[in-house]
């Protein structure tokens, strides 16, 4: 549905996304993960035909955006960081709206519209002015301008951002249902986002795209072997002698704080393994004859995966200041040049 091909663009001399390749498959999300300044919104404005890349080729629903700007902003809905919203509207009114300058027939919107409204949640808003809306219903609202006209592909940059954790929540379900009849590319540098609500993972930093899979491959793969906490009746050095025996144990440490110190002969241990044996290693103990009261397998969590990958990342100084300034002016710049040459492209038409 989504395929982006070799992307880059660049602000005078500094890149802010260089050389990214990525997919989405049909009624899929992906999560597009990667701190602040990583390139992640720059990716987003250019598929929604916001902005024209430098180099590279992106298509959305087989429609190229360059060649298609005006083919794929119809099958997309698009909720910038910002929800585009004008708060003396209310929702009914502002959506009906959206619908208008979408294109929807006048005989389809009311429907169209209703829809919108049951799917985020907001039937008993429906008359309540936005500016009156918590931020959470705001957010709604703005998913719900992005699906009225429902669109193929629904790309939301940090649609979660600024809100509480049950706003929070409540707005990750709705993402998540809305997977399937939709392809969505979420934007966000929230790990949890990411682990609960996406089918995969698309991890940028400095503008390149560092890593692209599923949450469980991404853990497997930084994972490699396999570790696993115990507890056991006995001491490091008899758990020790009784691992001697499970081919690939590259290490058996104590947990406690004072390995002399136990609490009814107990002892915790961290036991790091080439391959997942964890059958071996509890047969190994209790052939011993050591009491294994507690197994449980560890290994790097996501946001390990997340920081092993974006260590380069540098911090973000006062003096980069004026190059943001500059880059924001830029991007301004470049955005009404490629709607300038739009409009006389359309006049030629």
């Amino acid at each position: 549905m989504i395929e982006v091909e070799h992307l880059s663009k660049v602000y005078g001399t500094t890149a802010a996304i260089k050389d990214i390749t990525f997919k989405v498959n049909t009624g899929e999300i992906l999560g597009f993960l990667g701190p602040n300044g990583a390139g992640k919104t720059t990716t987003m404005r250019i598929l929604a035909g916001y902005l024209p890349a430098t180099k590279g080729r992106a298509t959305v629903a087989n429609y190229e955006v360059h060649e298609n700007s005006m083919a794929v902003r119809q099958r997309i809905g698009y909720l910038p960081e910002t929800p585009p919203l004008y708060p003396e509207m209310s929702v009914v009114g502002f959506l009906d709206f959206v619908a208008q300058i979408k294109g929807i027939p006048a005989g389809d919107r009311p429907q169209k519209v209703e829809s919108a409204i049951k799917r985020c949640n907001l039937v008993e808003k429906r008359h309540t002015l936005i500016r009156k809306l918590s931020k959470g219903f705001r957010q709604r609202v703005g998913i719900a301008q992005a699906i009225v006209h429902d669109p193929p592909v629904i790309i939301l940059d940090e649609p979660t951002v600024g809100l509480d954790p049950r706003q929070i929540i409540e707005v990750r379900h709705l993402i998540k249902s809305l997977a399937g009849s939709h392809t969505i590319i979420l934007s966000t540098h929230i790990l949890p986002e990411v682990s609960t609500t996406c089918n995969r993972i698309a991890i940028i930093n400095q503008g390149e795209v560092v890593a692209t899979n599923t949450p469980e491959s991404l853990l497997s793969q930084m994972n490699a072997g396999g570790g696993y906490e115990l507890e056991v009746e006995g001491t490091l050095e008899t758990t020790q002698w009784a691992l001697q025996s499970v081919e690939g144990v590259t290490l058996v440490q104590s947990l406690d704080d004072d390995p002399s110190v136990t609490a009814a002969g107990r002892h915790r241990f961290q036991v790091s393994v080439d391959e997942q044996k964890g059958r071996d290693i509890a047969a190994a103990i209790v052939g011993a004859g050591l009491g294994l009261y507690a197994m449980r397998p560890t290994g790097a969590s996501l946001e390990d995966v997340f920081l092993k990958l974006t260590t380069k990342e540098s911090p973000v100084s006062d003096n980069d200041q004026p190059l943001q300034d500059s880059m924001d002016r830029l991007e301004i710049e470049d955005r009404h040049t490629h709607e300038s040459i739009e409009g006389e492209h359309g006049k030629i038409h």
